[in-house]
């Protein structure tokens, strides 16, 4: 799965903000929801429109964001 398919930023959405596509739904608040206890299914069951792969797609986003800071060598801490 491509990320990019599913993962959108907008300036006048949530200040431009990663969010997946078409809702206000942020990257950053999904990740926070599954490192808070969120099970896939809560997401899923709590946001009715979103898939599994949107909620997958976060995952990846951040994953690649991750991967990108490593290689430059900006990693904090």
């Amino acid at each position: 799965m491509c990320w990019r398919d599913r993962i959108e930023r907008k300036p006048g959405v949530l200040t431009g903000k990663p969010v997946i596509k078409d809702t206000r739904i942020s990257v950053e608040f999904v990740l926070e929801c599954l490192g808070n206890g969120w099970t896939m299914e809560e997401l899923v069951e709590g946001y009715p429109g979103v898939s599994r792969e949107d909620f997958l797609a976060c995952l990846l986003f951040a994953s690649e964001l991750i991967h990108e800071e490593h290689a430059v060598g900006k990693l904090v801490g």
